[in-house]
């Protein structure tokens, strides 16, 4: 009996080594391939993040050059709904590739080249929109494509998106930490797709690589005369995520607002895009500037030396909310970081802090609260401002991050869990 005994657990042991060197191969497999998938997708993303990121300086440069493009802004509208309506893609938007995320629909690659042209057709005439929107459909869409071509599975096939997502994001904004992050942290307030890590920081370290080699850097900024974290500074700062949760909640709110307003009263998508054109005409005619059209990162470097209009984080949500009620193409945490960086710098006034670390940590808060994503927000924060002043940048981040609520940019983000009780609510942001 002892021996009987002996040998089942002798048996047991050998099959369950073999159990072990199975699994460690199967992994060590899975691994090789998530690292030939990413690379290509890294590398292809960096090429056409790369293309796109110039031809947006490019048109915007033009833009400056020669004011009177902007008077073609109502003509490109129609063009890209006509363009949208033509490809039958008329719900296309960063909602579809959360959507895509959630397993619900499918992003088709017919959607790559739409958002590329419309958003740079958006750019070249003044639209105030940013570049990130188009880099997530961008990602998400050919990161899509080239799993179907490598014949990845089904199940896989969002960890397929965020890789592309993590990838065009990288490349546009010279961030790959918040880029690998921010991919996985969108989608749903409180949880993280953490299988698609190796995938996303893989793509994203490598696109960002290939930007730079062929010259597209991201934005880097200096902190200069930082004070010392204590008990009165932290209050400051305190105050300031408390403020910039209210702006990043008003934010969200007119834009939705803004956009239903357009869809009720003005139902024919042609006319909503010509209205909105001479909109923001007129806006600019009337405030004889410039400065809130395009992606506006201007003024956020102003902003750093505390030379802003009190105004500006106002003008540049109404602006934004206008130009993307219309149809017109683009992204709006790039407005978000504007409106950040322009409402911090007028509130370190205020508190007494250096306008460029009031800059900084608005930038950074705002960014939390438009879309909800608190780890991505401190990461973008330390590769844009360094890490010096990262108890600030904590500090706001996670006080914006829960007086927010539950609003954000996007109608398909979902909140899982709460922001202030471990409790499961499984929500949509509100509009």
């Amino acid at each position: 009996m002892e021996r009987e005994t002996k040998e089942l657990l002798q048996e047991n042991v050998k099959k369950t080594e073999a159990w072990i060197h199975i699994t460690i191969w199967n992994r060590l497999i899975m691994l090789a391939r998530w690292l030939f998938f990413a690379s290509v997708t890294g590398v292809v993303l960096g090429v056409v993040g790369t293309l796109f990121g110039k031809n947006i300086g490019f048109v915007t440069e033009l833009r400056g050059r020669y004011p009177w493009i902007l008077y073609g802004l109502p003509l490109v509208g129609i063009m890209i709904v006509w363009m949208y309506k033509w490809e039958h893609q008329e719900k296309s938007s960063t909602n579809l590739v959360l959507d895509t995320i959630h397993a619900k629909k499918e992003i088709p690659i017919k959607t790559t080249p739409l958002i590329y042209i419309s958003t740079v057709l958006t750019h070249m005439c003044g639209g105030s929109v940013g570049r990130e929107g188009a880099a997530l459909q961008l990602g998400g869409s050919i990161g899509e494509f080239l799993g179907k071509c490598f014949r990845i599975d089904e199940s896989d096939r969002r960890v397929v998106i965020m890789c592309g997502m993590s990838a065009a994001f990288s490349a546009l904004f010279g961030t790959p930490m918040a880029a690998a992050i921010f991919s996985m942290e969108v989608a749903s307030v409180g949880i993280m797709y953490y299988a698609a890590l190796v995938p996303c920081v893989v793509s994203s370290y490598i696109a960002g690589a290939v930007a730079r080699y062929f010259g597209l850097s991201g934005e880097h900024f200096v902190i200069s005369n930082l004070p010392a974290f204590n008990l009165l500074n932290a209050g400051k700062v305190l105050i300031l995520g408390l403020a910039c949760a209210a702006v990043s909640i008003l934010f969200c709110i007119v834009l939705h607002k803004m956009e239903h307003l357009f869809q009720n009263y003005i139902p024919n998508p042609y006319l909503r895009a010509v209205i909105a054109g001479c909109l923001i005409i007129l806006l600019t005619k009337l405030l004889r500037t410039t400065d809130y059209l395009g992606a506006g990162m201007d003024i956020v470097e102003a902003s750093m030396e505390g030379n802003v209009l009190w105004a500006a984080f106002l003008l540049k949500i109404l602006f934004t909310s206008i130009t993307l009620s219309g149809g017109f193409k683009g992204g709006e945490i790039v407005p978000a970081f504007f409106v950040g960086a322009t409402f911090g710098c007028l509130m370190s006034h205020f508190l007494h802090l250096s306008p460029a670390l009031g800059t900084a940590c608005g930038m950074a808060a705002v960014f939390c609260g438009v879309t909800n994503s608190p780890i991505s927000s401190l990461l973008i924060s330390f590769e844009m401002f360094g890490f010096e002043a990262a108890p600030f940048f904590f500090l706001a981040i996670a006080v914006s991050y829960m007086q927010s609520g539950y609003y954000g940019l996007y109608h398909s983000q979902k909140i899982v869990y709460s922001k202030v009780k471990i409790e499961f609510i499984n929500q949509d942001t509100k509009e």
